[in-house]
């Protein structure tokens, strides 16, 4: 059920903001956005720091990676908005598109160098199972991924367990695939600020 507080609760400042990105960019302010502007005391400023730190922050992965792990994790939750945005955001940064597709259609069988697809496995199995054996972690590390590697890629499946859920819950409004490339233009030029 979408909440119609994403449509107007917002401070005249912010509603003159997402007039301004409609105006220059041709697309609606995505719900994403619309909802860290919302009581940004509350969630917004903190949900803006941690995932712009998980997703643009230091890390031995890149950030076509990180973005892959966050429309993975997106998969496993089943949210559409999600595997919209970071699917097109993914795609964008590695300039590979099929790439990306096949790593959502079967991670198996996908191009992918086993160190990713052995972490996104394990970020499969704790997004769908709420949990994590010491086993699955020796089995990415046996990878060649680093623990820091590791602490970097569960940051990423936090934001977008979290980002998920509240993108289903508040039932945000599917972009075009002009808006959702229009969206990963602007994360990957500016991040999650």
């Amino acid at each position: 059920m979408r909440l119609d507080i994403l449509n107007r609760g917002y401070r005249p400042g912010t509603k003159l903001l997402f007039a301004l990105v409609r105006l220059f960019s041709g697309h609606p302010m995505p719900d994403a956005a619309r909802l860290v502007f919302y009581r940004p005391d509350f969630y917004g400023a903190r949900a803006k720091e941690f995932t712009h730190e998980a997703m643009r922050g230091p890390s031995a992965w890149s950030v076509g990676d990180r973005e892959l792990m966050a429309a993975y994790v997106s998969k496993v939750n089943g949210s559409a908005f999600c595997i919209g945005a970071h699917t097109a955001t993914a795609s964008r940064a590695y300039q590979d598109g099929p790439r990306v597709a096949a790593v959502l259609a079967d991670l198996e069988s996908a191009p992918v160098e086993e160190p990713l697809r052995a972490t996104l496995r394990m970020l499969g199995r704790l997004t769908a199972d709420g949990k994590l054996s010491p086993d699955d972690i020796r089995e990415v590390l046996a990878t060649g991924v680093s623990a820091r590697q590791i602490e970097d890629a569960l940051a990423v499946c936090a934001a977008f367990d979290t980002t998920g859920r509240l993108a289903d819950a508040f039932g945000f409004a599917m972009l075009s695939p002009e808006g959702f490339e229009a969206g990963a233009k602007y994360l990957l030029k500016r991040g999650y600020r």
